[in-house]
């Protein structure tokens, strides 16, 4: 008998491959992006920027959890970017109301190649690994219960002027503490629209492991640029299947560029 799990992921996988197809059939289509936009929103941008956030969420156990995060990014040369990113929970998923400092976060992404394609789509291609720091408490209901490293690898393609789509592939992996291990599917598409305003669908299908889930999500963020250096974004999300880390969410963020 076929596992649901594995016929629920096998599908989450069909629909990745199915947005990689629609990508490079569109690829041979339309033209090339303008190289001056680069929108953070994007993790494969060549971009230095702070986010600072705020999320709930509406779990799925008729719990709640808030989320305070500082996401931002550097570039420390043309062709390395540092990424970092601090989280603090408020839940109450144990029964009672518990908070504290969740994760910190490093990420190093090189930029090993970029160029045009055969069709003549800009694109970038990505290497990095992130080192994630677990500062929470599993008895609190907070944070996964292990330090990790988590190796990536993702494509940013222009199809045409102000859409950008990137596929993106992610294995993380406890060195200490809890057992963790996940591989993460993610796909993100991001249209520029007038007024300095941007929208972006972010899809994320892991696969955990340890428990033999999949966890997967999907999140929309509808931005606008106020000047060059602020702006600020709205975010959706819904968990998608029987696995699904939580309802429901919904954020603001307000973004420093520099």
């Amino acid at each position: 008998m076929i596992n649901k799990n594995t016929l629920f992921f096998s599908e989450q996988v069909i629909l990745f491959i199915f947005c990689l197809i629609l990508t490079f059939f569109y690829s041979e289509k339309i033209l090339a992006e303008d190289k001056k936009t680069e929108n953070a929103s994007n993790p494969l941008a060549a971009v230095s920027n702070t986010d600072l956030k705020f999320k709930y969420y509406d779990l799925d156990n008729q719990s709640e959890r808030m989320e305070y995060g500082v996401d931002g990014s550097t570039m420390l040369n043309p062709k390395l970017k540092l990424k970092y990113e601090m989280y603090y929970w408020d839940t109450d998923v144990t029964g009672q109301d518990e908070d504290d400092l969740e994760s910190f976060h490093l990420k190093l992404i090189h930029f090993i190649k970029q160029g045009k394609l055969d069709s003549g789509q800009p694109y970038r291609l990505a290497v990095g690994v992130e080192w994630i720091k677990d500062l929470g408490d599993t008895d609190k209901g907070i944070g996964s219960g292990g330090d990790q490293i988590a190796p990536l690898m993702g494509v940013a393609i222009a199809l045409r002027p102000g859409t950008m789509v990137i596929p993106l592939i992610q294995h993380f992996e406890s060195y200490e503490g809890d057992d963790v291990s996940q591989t993460a599917l993610r796909f993100i598409a991001l249209q520029t629209l007038p007024d300095n305003v941007w929208a972006k669908m972010d899809f994320k299908v892991p696969y955990d492991w340890e428990n033999d889930t999949i966890p997967s999500s999907v999140e929309f963020q509808v931005g606008k640029s106020f000047t060059k250096a602020v702006g600020a974004y709205i975010d959706l999300q819904s968990g998608i299947g029987g696995d699904k880390p939580y309802d429901f969410a919904a954020g603001i963020g307000l973004r420093f560029n520099y």
